[in-house]
């Protein structure tokens, strides 16, 4: 093969659907290809055109449009187009032109034909239309046995059901009979479809709490219940469940996130089985689990400081072995939660139990279950309005020291916009939060839209969860009815762009440190994150993480069919980039940060970056467009 051919070869070898081609298929396409060169504005495709040839994007950028002449992509260097009409009476249905100075490569109608025949990946993309983003990201999704290994393979019988009305002498001897370590205790169905199903003679019961082994000598033995106590009054009226079709690893950050060695698994609403801590470990060996293990092991601040360098370990083996963005995330937002919760546990035993009810509360990436390993602490405390600040906030003060001082020893570092519960601002009773969610939204200014930013990412670290599912009640039904609120979150949102200049180059960083380069989170996660929190604000969804968030969106109109997807797989591209960097910086033993340099990045990463960032800069182009500013009589 000669020079200019091996050039062809090695440049499409990069690219989907090329890269998954035999070696012999590749170079048969090699040598069918035709080139041909369009200068800047000039028609490459014509609407009906006929068309006999794939075109294949080997420099420069392409503008394709629908039959009505609006936008419909823009295309770069490795994308093809041409696809659909070769697989539908080779008319052509979208228009092309050429972006900027473009270098084709046209591949012959019978060898697209060949390689549809030979080749099922090849076959798939084409024909599936599928995008470049979501060929990156479910490519990497292919190659990780974990996120398809389903939590039902654990499942070795179905779980012991009681009535509530049972008895805890009866429920005690059903799980020595069956030799099993919990029961599921139903009941009548009050109003909780999620967890309601019938049984075999089609009557409705209720999941109302699981029964442990534990419980068993803690509520009943120790309490000194007597035989006859119904397991109804002794069970509580909350359940923690995951669907069969979850993978082992989500199962196990459930577990650990909630602090449970036991997990019902459900299927279509229906018990199925029983998943205890220990079915976990001997299935999955994650260091993040043990590493969770050791946390609540530690008998003091010290001692949790020394398990710091195990967070960046655990966090490269993770990436290492394939863990996608969404599982890296929630492991480590369930270290970061664990390191919090044993810092309260150890707070209580020094200072005694708290004088009234709270909840410690944790903001932004931790409780979207999106945590990275470059980040600092957010966090809050929600107090009982019994809460008298003379005689309770001494006690609460030294709490919220003991947890910042100690998150900062174990790699946390102090919040530069003080948003801790040390600040006393953040340490407030449930009344004055309440008020404080109302006040943001009712009145959007700048200061006011950045704590709601902030602050409507939340979730429980420890104590009554109660409390700040109350916040979440009131943000998803307050904001979703103020049109004047989301016009101006989303135009908030809009204050950081991508780092695309007009010819799809990238604008690069100029501030000294990190001068030419990218800061993934600053200019991609970051915006993306803020945009997709306006859409759920929108659409009253109380879920935090983003992933979620987008399957609430769905559920809606607010976007068009495939645009959520779209933001997903942009989403999963941009945060894998920065993930993979940051163990780079760590294998490398300097400090890892959000910044790459693109010089330093493969040309097929580049590319997909640059894919992901175009798609935030449509969804941003959109956003002002969806929540305009009401006008005065309206609002």
């Amino acid at each position: 093969m000669d020079v200019e051919l091996l050039e062809i070869r090695q440049h499409m070898g990069r690219f989907p659907p090329f890269e998954a081609l035999s070696d012999d298929l590749l170079d048969e396409v090699v040598g069918s290809v035709d080139v041909s060169y369009f200068k800047a504005g000039e028609e490459i495709l014509s609407l009906d055109q006929e068309l006999h040839h794939l075109c294949y994007i080997r420099s420069g950028a392409v503008e394709v449009f629908r039959r009505s002449g609006d936008l419909h992509n823009r295309l770069g260097e490795g994308d093809i187009f041409g696809q659909l009409s070769l697989l539908r009476h080779h008319r052509t249905r979208y228009p092309a032109t050429a972006m900027e100075d473009t270098l084709l490569y046209f591949i012959p109608e019978a060898m697209f034909q060949r390689l549809c025949e030979a080749d099922d990946v090849f076959a798939d993309f084409v024909e599936l239309q599928r995008p470049r983003l979501e060929s990156a990201v479910e490519q990497h999704k292919k190659n990780n046995d974990m996120i398809v290994t389903r939590i039902r393979k654990l499942l070795t019988r179905y779980p012991v059901m009681v009535e509530a009305s049972t008895t805890v002498q009866e429920a005690a001897r059903l799980i020595g009979d069956f030799q099993a370590s919990a029961v599921l205790v139903l009941d009548e169905p009050v109003g909780n479809p999620r967890y309601t199903f019938k049984d075999s003679e089609e009557r409705a019961w209720e999941v109302r709490g699981i029964l442990t082994d534990s419980d068993f000598r803690t509520k009943v033995v120790a309490e000194g219940r007597p035989p006859e106590t119904p397991v109804g009054e002794v069970v509580a009226n909350r359940v923690i469940a995951v669907q069969s079709d979850e993978s082992v690893h989500e199962a196990m950050l459930c577990m650990l996130r909630h602090n449970i060695h036991h997990l019902p698994v459900m299927h279509r609403r229906r018990p199925v089985g029983i998943v205890h801590l220990s079915d976990i470990i001997r299935y999955e060996t994650q260091s993040s689990l043990y590493l969770v293990s050791n946390i609540f092991h530690q008998p003091n601040m010290e001692g949790l400081a020394r398990l710091a360098p195990d967070i960046s370990g655990a966090f490269v083996r993770m990436v290492e072995e394939g863990a996608d963005s969404r599982m890296v995330g929630s492991a480590l937002s369930t270290i970061g939660r664990s390191f919090t919760r044993r810092l309260l546990e150890l707070a209580e035993d020094t200072l005694g139990p708290p004088p009234v009810p709270y909840c410690f509360m944790a903001l932004g990436s931790m409780a979207r279950n999106e945590q990275s390993v470059v980040t600092d602490q957010d966090n809050a405390l929600v107090l009982s309005d019994d809460f008298d600040p003379e005689q309770h906030d001494a006690y609460f003060l030294e709490m919220a020291r003991i947890v910042s001082d100690g998150l900062a020893a174990c790699g946390y570092t102090y919040c530069k916009g003080d948003i801790m519960a040390t600040n006393p601002q953040w340490r407030q009773p449930l009344a004055t939060w309440k008020r404080y969610f109302s006040d943001w939204i009712d009145d959007p200014n700048p200061e006011h839209l950045l704590h709601s930013s902030i602050f409507f990412d939340l979730d429980t670290v420890h104590g009554e969860n109660v409390m700040v599912e109350e916040l979440q009640d009131l943000v998803a039904e307050k904001a979703a009815k103020s049109s004047l609120f989301l016009a101006a979150m989303a135009r908030n949102a809009l204050n950081r762009t991508p780092p695309l200049g007009f010819f799809r180059t990238f604008v690069m960083e100029k501030d000294g440190k990190h001068n030419n380069s990218i800061n993934l989170k600053r200019r991609g996660t970051a915006p993306l994150t803020d945009l997709i929190r306006v859409h759920a604000l929108a659409c009253g969804s109380r879920a935090q993480n983003s992933f979620d968030r987008l399957d609430d969106i769905d559920k809606t109109s607010l976007l068009a069919p495939g645009v959520s997807d779209r933001l997903r797989y942009a989403l999963e591209l941009m945060s894998m980039s920065r993930i993979r960097h940051q163990v780079i910086d760590l294998e490398h033993e300097q400090p890892p940060d959000n910044n790459i340099e693109p010089e330093n990045v493969s040309s097929q990463e580049r590319h997909n970056l640059k894919e992901a960032f175009q798609a935030l800069s449509h969804a941003q182009k959109f956003l002002k467009f969806r929540y305009p500013l009401p006008s005065s009589r309206s609002r």
